[in-house]
């Protein structure tokens, strides 16, 4: 896939999503849909996650974080569209 090809997104979520399992479940669901990037913990208890891929599969992501796993308990996901950096793979920092 060209580089023209792919779309990256910076999403913010809010809610009870630090401590049950956020980061991991989204890196597992990123890597199912082929996406890179980064799940990080921000110090006001939000999750940021930076996705990276085809458009598809960010639209996916997008639309998961409001779920999220199952201990989660989404209030509010703010996305919005990011510089498409040179990630490889998907870490959880």
């Amino acid at each position: 896939m060209s580089a023209a090809e792919r779309v990256s997104r910076r999403c913010r979520v809010t809610g009870r999503v630090q401590g049950v399992w956020f980061r991991a479940s989204t890196r597992d669901k990123a890597l199912e849909l082929g996406l890179e990037g980064e799940a990080r913990n921000l110090p006001d208890g939000a999750v940021e996650v930076v996705v990276t891929g085809p458009q598809e599969g960010v639209d996916a992501m997008c639309r998961w974080l409001w779920q999220g796993p199952p201990e989660a308990k989404v209030e509010r996901v703010e996305c919005e569209e990011a510089a498409v950096a040179g990630h490889r793979g998907f870490s959880t920092a």
